[in-house]
């Protein structure tokens, strides 16, 4: 994993100083609401419906075992007691106050955390791949160029107050597990014939209002243009982006309105004043950030997996544990989907524990990842079943990772102030409807978002859920077909909203139709891809539904 410069650790610790001042300032009336809000946002303090909330940025959904124990120490000290991991690979605070922000940064500080960016208009946490590094499929490895460009968008003087915010991506791997299609400006790295590194561009994507999937503008780009590019992307947006409606303002407003073709040219009208300038990465300067990833000494007598085991144990290591680069090794997931805790959610005792396994297991590494559940990386084959009697013990070995009860889901009504509805006891009531047939429906991606902001991704769930409120109740409306992969595709509306309590048997509906007409071995998202939307929508006919 990267370990911060000196320099990293100055710019940090002068923001916690810089918004230590500002905070003092606004809490003796010297900087009204106004003035106070944008220097919050960006540091990543939101005003939510009971308390404010804290997110804390996991640069590409890395940390230590050192960092998740500061993580439990605030989640004690500052919240009430846990922390919620979301899908941009941050983590979240619920509960804070603004008056401990300052301190609650400045211990974030000494792990080389921060909250800087992970609000406001302006460059968020750049994401990748969680099995970045370690899978079996990676063609490059994302990592430095995720983080270079981390190292250059953050608090870039030009692009701190962008039209609306800008979300970005880095896939390396031939199946794309970062979503890039649903980004503001996403990279797929591969390697061309002579084995050079090069970038595929896409730009205008993302989800809301008015979901896109984002659209190529370059390919074959040399990954010494990176960041050269990328400034003409961010200028050319900051150029003609709208800033008079805010339901307007995102990049792939502006893309669509002038098309893919019109926008890459004013891109590379930009770029023939960048390119080849100061900006372009040398190999010293790709060299040195490489330099800056700690790569475990990996045991070369690891050895297999053991044979036999516990049912239970075989389930977990078939649907919990990926494939591992490195022989004798694979990557645990460890679901944070379990009955009873809202997804993404984890205890501050939890993470202790997992900072625990992560140290004694997995070389003190771990990940995030966009779904909401956590990764120890390298874990030796042979001591998975150790591993997962301990995962057991701290209920935490739930073997449902891309089952139907590892449904993403947002905070909803239960906390943000933008919701319409509650997403959290949703998603329990469907996963309890789909246990007894989560075994037979496989994979399936199922999304709850509480409203139209998409949090949850629901726009790309093969299943996708979305909040609406009517007359004070909780509505729901069911979108089909979407998928988040590289077959980066929109889920499409099956009909009009339905109250909460009906959501679980639309979806139960949709699932054993699915069941019904499958062919042999083949997926949901695979059955409603050949079949078509419709033909799922029309076994929801002569139900008992309530529609609006």
């Amino acid at each position: 994993m990267y370990r911060y410069t000196a320099v990293d650790r100055l710019v940090v610790e002068e923001r916690v100083a810089q918004y230590r001042d500002q905070t003092r300032r606004y809490l003796a009336g010297e900087l009204d609401d106004d003035a106070f809000r944008p220097l919050r946002l960006q540091n990543g303090l939101y005003i939510q419906r009971y308390a404010p909330m804290l997110r804390i940025a996991v640069p590409y959904g890395i940390l230590s075992s050192q960092q998740l124990r500061a993580l439990a120490g605030i989640a004690e000290r500052y919240d009430r007691g846990y922390g919620h991991f979301t899908t941009r690979q941050n983590i979240q605070y619920n509960w804070v106050k603004v008056e401990d922000v300052p301190d609650i940064l400045g211990d974030l500080a000494e792990v080389g955390l921060h909250a800087i960016q992970t609000s406001g208009s302006c460059v968020r946490n750049v994401t990748t791949d969680a099995f970045a590094g370690l899978a079996r499929d990676e063609i490059v490895d994302p990592r430095p160029y995720a983080e270079l460009m981390r190292q250059w968008s953050t608090l870039h003087p030009e692009f701190a107050h962008l039209p609306r915010k800008f979300k970005v991506a880095f896939n390396g791997a031939k199946e794309d597990r970062a979503a890039t299609g649903v980004h503001d400006l996403a990279f797929d790295v591969y390697r061309d014939e002579a084995g050079e590194v090069r970038l595929i561009v896409k730009v205008g994507g993302g989800q809301g209002r008015t979901p896109r999937i984002a659209s190529i503008i370059k390919r074959d780009l040399h990954w010494s243009e990176l960041l050269t590019y990328s400034e003409a992307v961010l200028r050319t947006y900051n150029r003609f982006g709208r800033r008079d409606h805010i339901f307007k303002s995102r990049i792939k407003i502006l893309v669509e309105s002038i098309g893919a073709e019109a926008f890459a040219r004013e891109v590379d009208a930009e770029w023939e004043f960048l390119r080849n300038g100061p900006n372009t990465l040398s190999e010293a300067a790709l060299a040195r950030v490489i330099a800056r990833f700690e790569e475990p000494t990996f045991n070369a007598d690891a050895g297999a997996a053991r044979a036999g085991g516990d049912i239970a144990f075989r389930r977990w290591k078939t649907r919990n544990v990926v494939a591992h680069r490195q022989a004798g090794y694979g990557a645990a997931i460890i679901s944070l989907k379990r009955e009873g805790v809202a997804p993404g959610d984890a205890t501050a005792e939890e993470m202790i524990a997992i900072a625990d396994l992560a140290e004694r297991y997995s070389f003190g590494e771990l990940r995030v990842t966009h779904t909401q559940n956590l990764v120890l990386p390298h874990v030796e084959l042979r001591r998975l079943a150790e591993l997962w009697r301990e995962l057991s013990a701290l209920n935490l070995a739930r073997a449902n990772i891309a089952f139907a009860s590892d449904i993403i889901c947002c905070p909803g009504g239960d906390f943000c102030s933008l919701a319409n509805a509650k997403s959290i006891p949703l998603s329990a009531a469907i996963a309890a409807r789909l246990a007894p047939i989560e075994d037979d429906l496989g994979p399936i991606a199922i999304k709850v978002s509480g409203c139209i902001n998409a949090c949850a991704h629901h726009h790309v769930g093969h299943i996708g859920v979305l909040g609406v409120e009517k007359g004070g109740e909780d509505w729901f409306q069911v979108l089909l077909g979407g998928r988040a992969d590289e077959g980066g595709k929109l889920g499409v509306l099956i009909g009009k909203a339905v109250r909460a309590e009906e959501v679980p048997v639309v979806i139960d509906r949709l699932a054993r139709h699915y069941l019904s007409v499958r062919a042999p071995r083949e997926l949901f998202i695979d059955a409603v891809t050949r079949l078509g939307a419709e033909t799922f929508k029309a076994a929801l006919a002569g139900g008992e539904l309530a529609p609006a």
